[in-house]
Formats: C-alpha cells, structure tokens, sequence
C-alpha cells in the first residue's frame, strides 16, 4: 500500500538535519549541501536535470515511492530548505521518504492503522483536505478580468480619492505645558527635539512623527486643528482632546488617490472569494437541517435562515 505522503513528510522534517550531515558522498561538494549564498565551484560538473513525469523513484517491499511524492515532502520543508534546488537534496529526500515507508509498514503490521483513536484523526484530517479541496475548487476561475474589473469600480468608490496631512504632534497633560512648549517654537526650538523630550505619546521617540493620515483616522477636535494648517506651521494655541494637550506641527499635504487596478487586484480578488464562499455557504445552510447544542447538552436556539433564501 501506497506510505501516506504527510507521515513521510514530518518524518522528513524531524530527520533532516541528520540528513544533511549524512549526505551520501558526491551528492553534494564534500558531502555537505553547498550554501545558497555560497555556489558550487564553476568547474564542477553539471547536475543532470531530473526526468519529466511522474516516475518511479524507489520500491519499498512493494510500495511503490513516485516523483511526486518527493516533490510533494520537498514544498512541505521549511522555507528556506524550499528553495534549494531539488537536485541537490534529492537522495536525502528519497533516503527519508524510504525510511517513511519502512515506519509505516512496520506500523501498519502492528495494525496501529486500525486503532480508533487513530482512525478518528484520519477521518478528521480527510475531512479538512476534502474541505480544502472543495474550497479551492469553488473559487477557482472566479476571478475573470470582467468580474475583477466589476469590483475594482465598488473598490474605488468605498475608496475614493482623499486629502492626508503629514503632522508631528507633542502631547502634554496640561494646557499650560504646552503653551510653554509653543513658547520655546515662537522662540526658534527645533519641534522634533520638543517632542523627544516632552511628549508623552508613544512617537515621542520618532519627533512626534504621525505621518500621513486622513480626517477620519484621528479625533475630530486634532483633526479639524491639523487641516486648517498651512505646511511649515505649528499650532498657535494647545488643541484638548480625550488624550491631553496637543501642539501640532504640518509638514505636507497630499492628495491620496485609490490604488491602480493592479495594485489592488489581490486585494479585490481575496474579497471576492470570501463572497462567493460566503453564499455558498449560505446555500448549504439554508439545504440542511442542523442542530446543535451547548456545552450542557441542551439545543441552542436555530440560527435565522441567510437572508435572499
């Protein structure tokens, strides 16, 4: 019987270290795998490319170990390992993908395969692959150029266009410190070296920096103060908010406009497959009967049926 690739896999992943320093000779340069910052000498002889196809690669007392099951341990690495090249760990992933099959005969010949518990685990992780697999399926394809552009147009108009400020701002517990700290900036200080040492924002380490924001993202009563400033200047009285006593100083003013349809094409396209698995869960729902119960074993009440049914 065919070993369960992702048994070999963690089997893989616990012994490859080992694997590493027990290279077979000639595999690698002096037997260990060369660095991926550190290529193999120019003058070493090229490593022939694998065979295309899903090719035999070993026979384990009858189990039979194929290409793809060494490329399937190989994306399961950590990444790093990932990406070095398939040639160059090839006989210590088929080495490790042997010793897999040897363990899971042995363990099936004890009939472990038949324990409850472990049948139970099965079915539970048969269940997640189907419901992976289903997933992918369903949003496979949804992401046409014409339904990509459809929801780029509903993307740009929750997103449009917006003035940003970029501001530093000191935060004093009082009125009158910052009054004072105005004071010293009529005086000439330099507003970064204040809000270093007076500031008791989180940012004060950074001058006070807030960089770029919108009118939405602060409180109504800064906001309202930091874009009525012209660039350069500094507010000439505290501005009060929940948090203290501001000083506020604009060092520019933008126009932020919606991303591109390329810069946003993930995005929109990661929304659009939460909404089409969205109704087809919605769909199942309304499909089946369903009850479930609370940790006292008593029915919770029945979720209302998804709107549109």
């Amino acid at each position: 019987m065919m070993p369960c690739r992702f048994t070999l896999a963690a089997a893989l992943l616990l012994a490859l270290a080992a694997g590493f320093a027990a290279a077979p000779a000639g595999a690698t340069d002096q037997g260990a795998a060369p660095s991926p910052q550190r290529p193999a000498a120019s003058n070493a002889p090229a490593t022939p490319p694998l065979p295309p196809g899903n090719m035999v690669v070993a026979r384990v007392d009858g189990a039979v170990l194929h290409l793809s099951d060494v490329e399937a341990v190989q994306q399961s690495l950590p990444q790093q390992a990932q990406k070095l090249p398939l040639q160059q760990i090839y006989p210590i992933l088929l080495d490790r993908l042997v010793d897999g099959a040897l363990v899971t005969e042995a363990g099936r010949k004890e009939h472990l395969d038949q324990d409850p518990a472990l049948e139970r685990r099965l079915k539970q992780f048969e269940d997640h692959l189907i419901q992976q697999a289903y997933v992918e399926q369903l949003i496979k394809g949804a992401g046409t150029e014409d339904q990509l552009k459809a929801r780029y147009q509903k993307f740009i108009q929750e997103k449009p266009a917006r003035e940003e400020v970029h501001a530093r701002h000191i935060l004093v517990k009082t009125e009158s410190e910052a009054k004072s700290i105005i004071a010293q900036l009529d005086k000439g200080a330099d507003f970064s070296t204040l809000a270093k040492k007076y500031s008791t924002d989180p940012g004060a380490a950074s001058g006070g920096d807030l960089g770029y924001f919108g009118r939405d993202d602060m409180v109504p009563a800064f906001a309202a103060a930091a874009f009525a400033l012209p660039v350069g200047k500094y507010t000439e009285t505290p501005v009060k908010t929940e948090f203290g006593w501001h000083v506020i100083l604009v060092e520019d003013r933008r126009v932020k406009n919606p991303p591109s349809f390329a810069e946003a094409r993930e995005e929109i396209s990661r929304e659009l497959a939460r909404d089409i698995i969205k109704a087809k869960l919605a769909q199942l729902r309304s499909a089946a009967t369903i009850e479930t119960f609370g940790l006292d074993g008593k029915p919770l009440p029945q979720s209302k049926a998804p709107q549109g049914k």
